[in-house]
């Protein structure tokens, strides 16, 4: 079974523009937990399961730390994805941005994080912890 990602309240990860500037801002760890809820939310519908190796190809740093959150919430493994590399080995599923997309492969089903549906979906899905109920247990 998963454990909830948490860490000190004041530990908080500066945010950058897509340009790599500092901008006015920190995402601290109870904006983590809640968006990682979320997108955690988002890989269950999709059938990841705990245990799955799950594809990371994604950039801006705050949506790749979100999005290795949501992966260890649910139990499943993050796999770094290489630059070049259709998919991680073993990967069925992945979570990636619309300006890597085109050059991965269909060999994971690809949760594209700012594509218009998945923000869609994102923005209805509760925040709220993760229920033993929602998660899988690892056979």
């Amino acid at each position: 079974m998963s454990t909830l990602v948490t860490a000190p309240a004041d530990n908080v990860i500066p945010m950058r523009s897509r340009s790599g500037a500092p901008v006015a801002g920190q995402l601290a760890d109870a904006d983590l937990d809640r968006w990682a809820n979320r997108l955690a939310r988002l890989l269950l519908t999709r059938g990841a399961d705990a245990g799955d190796r799950i594809a990371l190809a994604v950039d801006p740093r705050i949506e790749s730390v979100v999005a290795e959150a949501a992966v260890r919430k649910i139990g499943a493994i993050p796999v770094s994805q290489a630059e070049g590399a259709s998919t991680a080995p073993g990967a069925g599923f992945g979570i990636t941005t619309k300006a890597r997309r085109g050059e991965l492969g269909g060999g994971a089903d690809w949760l594209v994080l700012d594509d218009r549906s998945t923000l869609q979906r994102y923005l209805v899905t509760s925040d709220a912890p993760l229920a033993a109920t929602e998660l899988r247990a690892v056979c």
